[in-house]
């Protein structure tokens, strides 16, 4: 399934947040959505998934226009990844994941056999079946990350929208749940996320579109993405892309870090 966005701006008041955003992000591809704070990634995300409907242009979901879907029939095609959730109540894992049934679920109906079949399908999927029973309070934040996606799985949705899904994790948890993200995009899903993390773009994403101030500064696929010139421009500091491993990696290094290595 598929997304694009046609020429969206958008305005909090009189500020502009947005100014003719463009792209299509198509089934099975990983796009990553590059930008410094305050760029609109987040307004971007609003907007795409319905919670923010005051703005000019198109936002299609597979040919249908999203404003014209109930938030239930948003939620059959987009399922949303925040950050972090932290419920007041310690839920077990299987009980947050099959909160993500919800939208199937019709009023007053309680979860089939059949609901909580999805649920550890969905669990043993993410790697993550043995926790089922854990406390999510207890959990470490990847294994948390890692619950909210299998939670959107059950969602049924074909579109995953992950809001800087490794924000606060170590290393190895933010691989892993990367690893998991382009995993879910190989076999079919459209998964989008926002991040700050330039090199983890390179490596996962099949495209990456870069924000700057509201407007698309460049949109491609990484290897034409992750430039120096990019860097720069995005972020306002000189730096060096350097390609490693036959160009499968690439690393941003400040310049200044650079000259004091060669002055030593």
């Amino acid at each position: 399934m598929s997304i694009e966005v046609r020429d969206l701006s958008f305005s909090y008041g009189s500020r502009p947040v947005l100014r003719d955003v463009s792209f299509r992000v198509d089934k099975g591809e990983f796009l990553s959505i590059l930008g410094p704070n305050g760029a609109g990634k987040s307004t971007l995300f609003r907007c795409v998934l319905g919670l923010l409907t005051g703005y000019t242009g198109t936002v299609s979901i597979d040919g249908m226009d999203a404003r014209s879907l109930s938030v239930r029939e948003a939620a059959r095609h987009i399922a949303y990844i925040p950050q972090s959730s932290r419920p007041v109540f310690n839920y077990s894992v299987f009980n947050i994941v099959l909160m993500g049934r919800t939208s199937s679920l019709s009023v007053f109906r309680s979860p089939s056999k059949e609901d909580n079949q999805r649920c550890m399908w969905a669990l043993e999927k993410i790697g993550i079946g043995h926790l089922a029973q854990r406390c999510f309070h207890r959990l470490s934040g990847g294994e948390q990350q890692l619950v909210l996606i299998a939670r959107a799985l059950v969602q049924d949705a074909p579109i995953l929208m992950l809001d800087e899904p490794t924000a606060n994790l170590d290393f190895g948890n933010q691989l892993l749940v990367l690893e998991q993200a382009r995993n879910l995009a190989r076999e079919g899903y459209t998964v989008i996320q926002t991040t700050h993390h330039p090199e983890q773009s390179y490596l996962y994403s099949d495209r990456i579109l870069a924000i700057q101030d509201g407007t698309v500064l460049i949109q491609g696929p990484p290897s034409q993405v992750l430039t120096r010139q990019t860097m720069e421009a995005l972020y306002g500091v000189d730096v060096e892309v350097v390609s490693l491993y036959q160009d499968k990696a690439r690393i941003c290094i400040p310049k200044h870090m650079i000259s004091q290595e060669v002055t030593k």
